[in-house]
């Protein structure tokens, strides 16, 4: 069941068997003056994942009466299905509610090439409502570089503060998951490394999310899961550009991968055309 909270997060109920689809597709006809930054915050969803499932498709301008697929329907990351977890690939944050058996996904934006966010497994050491923000040096000499004026040392709370209202720092790192005053780059390769996220969006993980929460941040651009009895479902995404500007080729696939496809020749078909043209949908492999 899908239903939607103040911060238009998605929210899922978790799967009672084994498999970890949840949701489903939405579809929508696009109408004049429609265009895929608005579209994203009007689902939550991610703008590269909304041109990924619409390939071809102008996110400026979409022709009037063309159908879009919303990316509404996911795999759940493979693991311990606890606090948050965030996916590079996907460019998506899940917040587990163990106690209600409830999934919350979020479109996120992450660090841009040469400042790729990194993968690993913390917790929520600090939270800070109205935070000033204290530039790195990196920072302030690509500002320098950029603008040929020096960037004060600390930005306080407040429109110009790129932090917006509420952040929370992983571990003893520089890294924050942490709000924007800027709403484009959701959903995009658009911050320094750290994690960025809607105002409102960020307003509702700060509030039910306490110090000492579970982090884990992962780079799976393919998905898998079995729907029972016997049918297989798999989601891939388009690998990302690391920091030296190379994309990670999804080829060999791995031996998972190779198991849970099998040798059909179709079921290999399918496979090479999504790893070729990645659309981040999960799709049916096949019904044995």
């Amino acid at each position: 069941m899908l239903t939607c909270f103040t911060s238009n997060a998605l929210e899922f109920n978790l799967p009672q068997d084994k498999s970890r689809l949840v949701g489903e597709l939405t579809y929508y006809t696009a109408k004049k003056g429609d265009y895929f930054q608005k579209l994203a915050e009007q689902f939550n969803v991610g703008f590269l994942a909304l041109m990924e499932a619409n390939p071809g498709v102008d996110p400026l301008r979409p022709e009037p009466g063309t159908e879009l697929l919303i990316p509404t329907q996911m795999i759940l990351p493979y693991g311990k299905h606890e606090g948050i977890v965030i996916n590079l690939s996907e460019l998506r944050l899940y917040f587990f509610d163990t106690k209600k058996q409830k999934v919350h996904v979020f479109p996120v934006g992450i660090g841009r090439i040469g400042h790729m966010t990194p993968t690993l497994i913390d917790k929520i050491t600090e939270k800070r409502k109205n935070p000033n923000w204290f530039p790195t040096a990196d920072h302030r000499e690509e500002y320098l570089e950029k603008h040929g004026k020096e960037m004060p040392k600390m930005i306080p709370a407040g429109p110009d503060n790129p932090l917006g209202d509420y952040a929370m720092r992983i571990g003893t790192s520089a890294y924050l998951i942490h709000g924007t005053n800027q709403r484009f780059g959701i959903g995009m390769r658009a911050s320094a490394g750290c994690i960025r996220m809607h105002p409102e969006d960020i307003e509702w993980l700060f509030k039910k999310s306490a110090s000492g929460t579970r982090v884990k941040i992962i780079n799976t651009p393919i998905k898998m899961t079995y729907i029972e009895p016997d049918t297989r479902i798999i989601e891939i995404h388009s690998p990302l550009t690391d920091n030296e500007g190379n994309i990670p080729s999804l080829l060999p696939i791995s031996n998972g991968v190779q198991r849970f496809i099998g040798n059909n020749p179709e079921d290999l078909e399918i496979l090479e055309e999504l790893i070729l043209d990645p659309n981040g949908l999960p799709v049916e492999i096949r019904s044995e």
